[in-house]
């Protein structure tokens, strides 16, 4: 058996508020292989946004260990994992984070700076994954001139442009309608079958129903962990 390319051992997470302990995450034991595609559930207060933070490199935990594509991201400094978050991980956000008055070509090669490619291999890698996710029509047209949906598909192919391990998925259709998030659900599909790891973090039960496994926490330790 390959290595899990997440493997997270007694991951513990506290927050200090005031004079008291948060205790959010109590001890999160889970592993993820390549190629899985998995969703995050939890009610409000579970402690899913935390462990996707961590998962992303965005916050280290407590105590614990997180082991990434072999690499042990738990104890690295704020520039390490900076350089790990670019390389290894791409990010999908419900309020798509997209560059206001940039075009949707130089939203999606912007990674590609902070990694050092030159201006030609950004233009061709960037021009390669909006095709990927249909927007070949709309590379020089900025935000505002996008739907909501096209926002999202812009930020799908920003998340792709580095040849991540994770394709991290922040309530990707959070605010999208019922139509544009189905359209939305099917490019991750698509995504996973291209041989992506896709970690999908959401509330809603027929989002997480695309996925091939749902972990459900409750009162920050995994309640349930089930594989279709």
């Amino acid at each position: 058996m390959a290595n899990p390319l997440i493997k997270i051992t007694n991951i513990k997470r506290d927050f200090v508020l005031g004079n008291e302990i948060v205790y959010v995450l109590k001890g999160i034991d889970l592993e993820i292989n390549k190629g899985e595609y998995v969703a995050l559930m939890g009610p409000s207060g579970s402690g899913k946004s935390t462990l996707m933070n961590l998962l992303g490199c965005l916050d280290t935990p407590t105590s614990g260990h997180y082991v990434l594509n072999g690499k042990d991201v738990s104890k690295m400094r704020d520039d390490e994992l900076a350089e790990i978050r670019n390389k290894e991980i791409g990010f999908v956000f419900q309020t798509f984070n997209l560059l206001p008055r940039t075009t949707a070509l130089d939203n999606v090669a912007l990674p590609m700076i902070y990694a050092g490619h030159s201006k030609s291999e950004r233009v061709l890698r960037a021009t390669e994954v909006l095709k990927q996710v249909n927007l070949a029509d709309r590379m020089d047209h900025q935000p505002n001139q996008l739907s909501g949906g096209q926002r999202q598909r812009v930020a799908i192919a920003r998340a792709l442009v580095n040849k991540p391990s994770i394709i991290l998925a922040d309530e990707p259709t959070g605010n999208l309608d019922s139509k544009t998030s189905v359209e939305i659900m099917k490019l991750f599909g698509d995504i996973h079958e291209q041989g992506n790891t896709v970690i999908l973090v959401t509330h809603e039960e027929d989002i997480a129903a695309y996925a091939h496994r749902i972990i459900r926490l409750r009162d920050g330790l995994i309640e349930s962990d089930t594989t279709k």
